[in-house]
């Protein structure tokens, strides 16, 4: 049924006159003719627009159908205004009621999920490029555990966070607006395929507002170690790397006696991208330097890193005698497994095999017949389950020790150099160990006179007879690290299989001797 033509008047006073109003008009190209009108049914209603509507956002479906009346028309000798039909779409009128004030020239505001998921579909199965566009830049809205967000996209843009869950997992609404409706034919395509607004039913709401506050730049407290986790476990699923790294425990501060910055981080939080070598050669050792740390996405510079083991996963031995050369640690569980590819990473920032960087290894962990010896393969290959792990530990006067519940202090060290170039050593009488020896209490300096030289504590085995710490009667003495704070130190090997070696610094340790300390540090379940 043929429409009757309409034309188009502009009231008196609605534009102004002159050139501005010529300019304003020539914005909309003339694609249909502008003063006539186009009957369009969407589903049960009819609606009419002008052919400057129609025009202000095309080539459009719209504008391709008309014109191919107005030709046909033309070719036939017809009347226009006789020749143009109703164009009828089997679609929802309420959604393109928005769609034509779009047309008419207003902006149109999706209101929520479902709302723009429609004008979202609609607008691509009509082809209309302006409003594709404009909804290419609204804010998205999300539902996180059934509750609605409307989230900026630049939020989801940014590289430290980018790809992630949402620019993965609903593509359709972040890929170009050239690829609509990616892997379909447009081509006789009768209808839209059918799109739900992005959802996650299954996680935190008031979790995912806490990251979105702290992806808008404002700071988020956090409460406590179970809190903590609760975000870092949405940043893991969702795939938000940068933020991830704001909120993992750390602490940043300037060491006044170093004169350097520091970063403290827990091993199971570092990340390979984030390691560094700082050399700082002195004249009697060309390879000297420390490990530093950056974190991805987040640090613009590295700072010298102290890196904190925890579990009970760290056992200290030390040799016969109770020197200070030769002590050892030794890693359990994931430590070891960690810390092996922490020192893989080091050897390839010193452009060394990892059996070069003074390790000590062996087959079979720590029930194997075989000793622990240096790496002299240049080819190692990485360590398995079943290698043991031995680092060498150079014990510095400056490091703050607890041991069975009291502080430690030991006499003999191994010199550190520090980063002023000296050592960290003290002189006999100075204000500093006199002090320590404040600290350490009646009671310790009475048990340091009745062992004097020694770090061992006498214990009672099963056959009541006395042995030596966890080491037995064997003159040496093991001690479980319950939590370690490290420096990594870069210096020359030690050995002649090895030109350079990474060791522990140890920064402040908390330990026991024996398994009656151990049981003394237990709670009660409440």
């Amino acid at each position: 049924m043929a429409a009757k033509s309409e034309h188009v008047h502009t009231p008196m006073g609605a534009f102004p006159t002159g050139d501005s109003s010529i300019q304003l008009v020539s914005k909309i190209p003339r694609i249909l003719p502008h003063e006539r009108v186009f009957p369009i049914q969407i589903g049960s209603e009819l609606f009419k627009l002008s052919g400057a509507s129609l025009s202000s956002d095309a080539p459009s479906y719209f504008s391709q159908y008309f014109q191919c009346q107005i030709k046909q028309a033309e070719e036939k000798g017809e009347d226009i205004a006789t020749a143009i039909r109703t164009l009828y779409i089997d679609r929802d009128p309420v959604t393109f009621k928005d769609i034509s004030l779009h047309l008419q020239g207003y902006h149109v505001q999706p209101r929520d999920g479902t709302h723009f998921v429609r004008l979202f579909a609609d607008a691509q199965f009509y082809s209309l490029p302006k409003l594709i566009s404009q909804l290419y830049e609204e804010s998205i809205f999300m539902s996180i555990g059934h509750r609605e967000f409307q989230i900026p996209r630049d939020l989801f843009t940014d590289p430290g966070n980018s790809p992630n869950f949402f620019s993965l997992g609903f593509a359709i609404f972040f890929s170009s607006p050239d690829d609509l409706f990616p892997g379909l034919d447009r081509e006789g395509l009768i209808r839209p395929p059918s799109i739900l607004p992005p959802g996650v039913p299954h996680r935190s709401a008031e979790t995912f507002a806490e990251l979105l506050h702290f992806l808008r730049g404002y700071p988020v407290s956090i409460r406590d170690d179970a809190h903590r986790q609760s975000l870092l476990r949405d940043c893991r699923y969702f795939n938000f790397k940068g933020l991830e790294q704001r909120l993992i425990p750390h602490c940043i501060s300037f060491n006044q006696t170093r004169q350097r910055e520091e970063i403290t981080l827990r091993l199971e939080d570092i990340l390979k991208s984030g390691i560094t070598i700082q050399p700082e050669p002195t004249p009697t050792d060309p390879h000297a330097g420390w490990v530093t740390y950056a974190r991805p996405y987040v640090d613009d510079r590295a700072y010298e890193l102290v890196l904190e083991i925890g579990g009970e996963m760290t056992r200290l031995q030390f040799p016969p005698g109770g020197g200070g050369e030769g002590v050892r640690a030794e890693f359990f569980r994931d430590a070891r497994a960690r810390l092996a590819r922490l020192f893989e990473v080091i050897a390839t920032k010193l452009d060394i095999p990892l059996g070069l960087l003074g390790l000590l290894m062996s087959k079979g962990g720590a029930n194997s017949s075989q000793p622990a010896t240096p790496g002299n393969n240049t080819n190692t290959p990485p360590l398995s389950t079943e290698d043991l792990l031995v680092v060498r530990v150079v014990m510095d006067p400056q490091a703050s020790i607890m041991l069975d519940g009291r502080p430690w202090v030991s006499s003999d060290e191994e010199q550190v150099p520090t980063a002023a170039g000296g050592t960290g050593g003290q002189q006999e009488g100075s204000p500093t160990s006199t002090m320590q020896g404040l600290a350490l209490g009646q009671q310790q300096q009475q048990q340091q006179q009745q062992q004097p030289g020694s770090r061992k504590r006498r214990r009672v085995d099963d056959n009541g007879t006395a042995g030596e710490g966890l080491g037995g009667d064997t003159g040496a003495e093991d001690w479980i690290v319950k939590t370690g704070q490290w420096r990594l130190r870069i210096q020359v090997g030690k050995n002649e299989k090895a030109a350079v070696e990474c060791v522990l610094v140890p920064v402040k340790i908390e330990a026991f001797s024996c398994e009656q300390a151990r049981n003394a540090q237990r709670g009660f379940l409440s």
